[in-house]
């Protein structure tokens, strides 16, 4: 899969983005009911997540984790845990904890669900500054405490698209909260 990594900024250790999510999008008409469409010119990755998320195409699971294993996990340190990004849609198949445990199998790293999202959470697309992201997600992840034993495991955090960061930050956040938590990596699909 053609890839072009960005390094992140945030509130955690190092992240990466495999690739841009769209290229451009043009105006392509209006449909039978009015409603403007568009032409849409993703890159490979962006393709391939649009797909899995939007059509539920599960055959671009396995591609996604082995882009992230080895275009990503090369440039981290090494880490005992995957966590996946609360998902913000209720769907049949998570496409970000399906790629998450399709990339724990291939590694060999334990897959938790540490983070959720509380009922009724507004979505962040909806919303255009980085203030109006950080203010609707206090109190809105919640912090699964499922891990068992002694010690403290870093940890790769799964994301499928890096906007603002806000999202990212405030579950860097959440995780630094749970003392199980050490440093913190992120990967991401694509960005916008």
């Amino acid at each position: 899969m053609q890839v072009n990594l960005k390094m992140l900024q945030g509130r955690f250790e190092r992240g990466y983005a495999l690739d841009k999510h769209s290229l451009y999008s043009l105006p392509a008409g209006y449909n039978a009911a009015g409603h403007i469409q568009w032409h849409t010119q993703r890159t490979e990755v962006g393709e391939a997540l649009y797909q899995l998320k939007y059509r539920q195409q599960q055959r671009y699971v396995l591609p996604l984790a082995l882009a992230v294993q080895s275009h990503i996990l090369p440039l981290l340190p090494a880490f005992g845990l995957i966590v996946p990004m609360a998902s913000s849609h209720v769907r049949g198949v998570q496409p970000v904890a399906a790629i998450a445990h399709a990339l724990g199998h291939l590694v060999g790293k334990p897959v938790l669900a540490l983070l959720s999202k509380a009922k009724g959470a507004a979505l962040l697309k909806d919303l255009r500054t980085r203030a109006e992201k950080d203010a609707v997600l206090t109190d809105t992840l919640i912090l699964n405490r499922l891990i068992h034993g002694e010690g403290r495991w870093d940890t790769l955090l799964l994301d499928d698209l890096y906007d603002s960061g806000a999202s990212v930050d405030a579950a860097c956040d959440a995780l630094r909260g749970y003392e199980k938590i050490g440093d913190i990596f992120v990967a991401t699909l694509t960005w916008r």
